[in-house]
């Protein structure tokens, strides 16, 4: 593929660019002006000449002349297919669409059908032309999403600001981004605010604002505004290459369907080859009919039999849906997971930062035993140092908000307990801080919290000091997410380590069929494989999770979802699906797409078979000439195609 060197932030520039637009006329017309091209069309003015003058060489008994004329055309428009035959049949393979062209073709010759031979060539050629542009079309979302990659960056060295290309560019380097530009490389702004076009990412329009502190990513556009970022991450390492990648190798995974049908084709030919034969010889052979008549049916056969319809468009349907969805902000990395997503039933979520933002803010603090406020938070704060847990940073954030100031110098042994809090040793005062089952595991006394929202436990050496209430918030789009997945009859769930009272709350904002609270990190997976085991066996079971903590149960998924998680390795490696952007409406944008993208497939399967079916018939008994079974086989492939590339114009 040749590079691309005009490129967009979004797919609606990339659509609606002049420059573009030229260059993909210059692709179309390439496709028409090339040598094939050139060959075909001088073949069919010989087609045409043979149609007109084909009496009048009988007439003159010119029919040496005849066959040289109609070979010259014949080579002419199948150059190609009868090259192609012979490496198949040097591969080993001996039967696929260009043997059989080869093979109809060479009967009509050999039966003085000329005009049959040629016409067969002609709109088989015209058929893969056809072919090509429908492809070349369902490649524009690739290839928009694939133009996204920068290419070049303002790097700040000690004699001055020089142009590299992403890749040589190093963690901790300074880089510029003018108005205008794309991001290079993944960073953290380090002057100047600017307005971010993060289309080619998350596939979302709005754009949104960056300012010092915040994280921005390469394929990002600044919209205005100079800015300056820290390099955080190799190009390599990058969002936009790690989308690349995906997006490159997703048609590496087949979906069932897309084997069927490879498998199917590879016995199916052989087989219409033999029926023929059989059709061709045996009824002369047993009857004494006009053998010549019988060879013809067969070659009809052999015609309206070529498996183009499924082989091509099939895995065209599957690349479009991927294309679709990457266009959407949705990585699949295969068309097995397109199947997988189809037959989804049953949605489990994670609630920390997957149907919530994830940002905690303290509500309430509520001392006992004699402790006052600032000694409760500081206690928390003190257990909770070394916890990158979004509770604990939202104690710690509390706690410096309020003036508060640890002694690192008292602080020993922190530690976290998994799915429960965590401890550590503050001047000699032993502390926890976690959940109910934190206190109840260590035997503490305590008294059930009547705070709402997330309730965090703290006791000092092993007396009940108090409870801090930690409130997060339901993303803007969570509750949609959950409507529209039930109006796809699928049903929801949460699995969530928070306790039941917050869990319920969250459960009846969403109105979701069910959810399980008090879960630890090995009691979701548990908890997984039991609802597994509970589905019926042609449903799935998603998960959406956040692509780190939730990784073992995204992993035991039947389609494991990672929301946002495009900086995290284990949301890219772990996830079958990958959300651009924190929003949970993607996922019924998802399965949506993939129901979509399987029905057109299938649609195009009946169809084929169905046409197929009629005109094989048809063709037996002599019913349907060559010219119908010409033009069947290519009007069913070019149907196909165009059914195929109608899910790049699919809304839900």
């Amino acid at each position: 593929m040749e590079p691309i060197t005009h490129r967009h932030s979004t797919f609606e520039d990339a659509a609606n660019c002049e420059v573009c637009s030229a260059r993909a006329r210059q692709q179309r017309n390439s496709l028409f002006l090339n040598a094939d091209a050139i060959m075909l069309y001088v073949a069919i003015v010989l087609f045409i000449c043979e149609l007109f003058f084909e009496n009048l060489f009988h007439e003159h008994n010119l029919q040496s002349w005849e066959f040289a004329f109609v070979l010259v055309a014949y080579l002419l428009a199948g150059g190609t297919v009868l090259t192609n035959a012979v490496k198949t049949v040097l591969r080993g393979d001996f039967f696929d669409e260009n043997v059989l062209m080869v093979i109809a073709t060479a009967g009509a010759l050999a039966i003085h059908a000329y005009s049959e031979a040629i016409g067969i060539m002609i709109f088989f050629k015209i058929g893969e032309l056809m072919q090509s542009l429908a492809v070349a079309r369902s490649r524009h979302s690739i290839t928009a999403l694939l133009a996204s990659k920068p290419e070049m960056a303002r790097v700040h060295t000690s004699s001055g600001v020089v142009e590299r290309v992403p890749e040589e560019v190093v963690i901790g380097e300074k880089v510029t981004v003018r108005p205008g530009e794309k991001i290079p490389l993944d960073g953290v702004v380090l002057e100047g605010n600017s307005q971010i076009n993060t289309a080619a990412i998350t596939g979302e329009s709005v754009p949104i604002s960056a300012h010092k502190g915040d994280e921005v990513m390469a394929g990002q556009i600044c919209i205005d505004g100079a800015t300056t970022l820290r390099v955080t991450r190799l190009f390599k390492e990058s969002s936009i290459a790690k989308i690349m990648d995906l997006v490159e190798n997703a048609t590496a995974r087949k979906a069932k369907t897309e084997k069927f049908i490879t498998t199917f084709a590879k016995y199916y030919t052989p087989y219409v080859v033999l029926i023929a034969l059989a059709v061709a010889f045996i009824p002369s052979l047993v009857m004494g009919g006009d053998l010549t008549k019988w060879v013809y049916r067969a070659l009809v056969l052999l015609v309206i039999s070529c498996p183009c319809a499924l082989v091509i468009s099939i895995p065209l349907g599957y690349f479009g849906g991927i294309g679709r969805a990457s266009s959407s902000g949705i990585l699949i990395k295969g068309s097995n997971f397109i199947d997988a997503l189809a037959d989804v039933t049953v949605v489990a979520f994670d609630k920390t930062g997957t149907l919530t933002h994830g940002i905690f803010v303290v509500n309430h603090i509520d001392p006992v035993n004699g402790f006052t406020k600032e000694q409760l938070i500081e206690s928390a704060a003190a257990a909770e140092f070394n916890s990158t847990h979004p509770i604990a940073r939202s104690i710690l954030e509390y706690y410096k908000a309020h003036d508060g100031k640890l002694d690192e110098t008292g602080l020993e042994e922190a530690k976290t307990i998994s799915g429960r809090g965590t401890s550590a040793h503050y001047f000699g005062k032993y502390i926890l801080a976690g959940n109910a089952s934190l206190l109840t595991q260590q035997r503490i006394n305590f008294s059930q919290s009547r705070l709402e929202g997330t309730i965090v436990y703290v006791a000092v050496d092993r007396v009940f000091a108090g409870a801090i209430s930690i409130g997060d918030a339901l993303r803007d789009d969570s509750v949609e997410a959950i409507r529209q997945l039930n109006e796809q009859g699928v049903e929801t769930t949460m699995l969530t380590g928070d306790n039941e009272k917050a869990a319920s709350a969250f459960a009846e904002e969403l109105n979701l069929d069910t959810f399980h609270a008090g879960l630890l990190p090995e009691e979701k997976v548990a908890f997984f494989e039991e609802l597994q085991a509970k589905q019926d066996r042609k449903g799935r079971i998603a998960f959406v999770g956040d692509g780190i903590n939730d990784a073992p149960v995204i992993a035991r998924a039947d389609v494991g979802i990672a929301m946002g998680g495009l900086g995290s390795d284990a949301a890219i490696e772990t996830a079958d699906v990958v959300l651009m952007t924190d929003a949970p409406s993607k996922v019924p944008q998802a399965i949506a797409i993939a129901r979509q993208t399987r029905t057109i497939v299938w649609q195009n399967i009946v169809f084929a078979f169905v046409v197929k079916g009629i005109f094989i018939t048809l063709g037996i008994f002599g019913i349907a000439t060559m010219w119908e079974a010409v033009f069947a086989d290519v009007g069913t492939s070019l149907l196909a195609l165009a059914n195929s590339t109608r899910i790049f114009t699919f809304k839900r």
